[in-house]
């Protein structure tokens, strides 16, 4: 006879082991008119894998998943903490400008930069980002 267990009173960020985790990556083309797509990675090991690798793993999925030619063209350089599962978000819808220490070194493991089960980060270029950072208006 097969057991069940009860997950429902498990946080969603502790439900998978480090060795598997699913990622967002939100992968952004323009900070001032909001344009950014959401890549979701599956089966992550934290503990192995490093941010250099994730940049590695994201722009592969942009060069060969359908529906990112727009994408294609866009010099992605940076990662940086967005949010975690259950966490408060930032107002901006794009990207936090705050919290400049969330920007994340290429040599350190995810579980090292505190990435948990669907935590989301930002990809982008990082001088854009410190253009729109001098003038962070939007643009429709």
């Amino acid at each position: 006879m097969a057991t069940y267990t009860d997950f429902s009173d498990i946080p969603t960020n502790l439900a998978r082991p480090k060795t598997s985790a699913t990622l967002t990556v939100r992968v952004i083309k323009s900070l001032r008119y909001r344009t950014e797509r959401s890549l979701v990675l599956q089966n992550i090991n934290l503990e192995t894998t490093t941010v250099g690798q994730l940049k590695d793993i994201s722009r592969q999925a942009i060069q060969t998943q359908p529906g990112w030619k727009p994408y294609r063209n866009v010099q992605l350089d940076t990662l940086k903490l967005y949010t975690q599962a259950h966490g408060a978000k930032t107002t901006n819808l794009i990207i936090n400008l705050d919290h400049d220490e969330w920007i994340l070194a290429d040599d350190s493991t995810l579980a090292d930069a505190g990435f948990e089960n669907e935590t989301e980060v930002s990809f982008f270029n990082r001088d854009l980002y410190e253009q729109f950072k001098q003038d962070p208006e939007t643009t429709w």
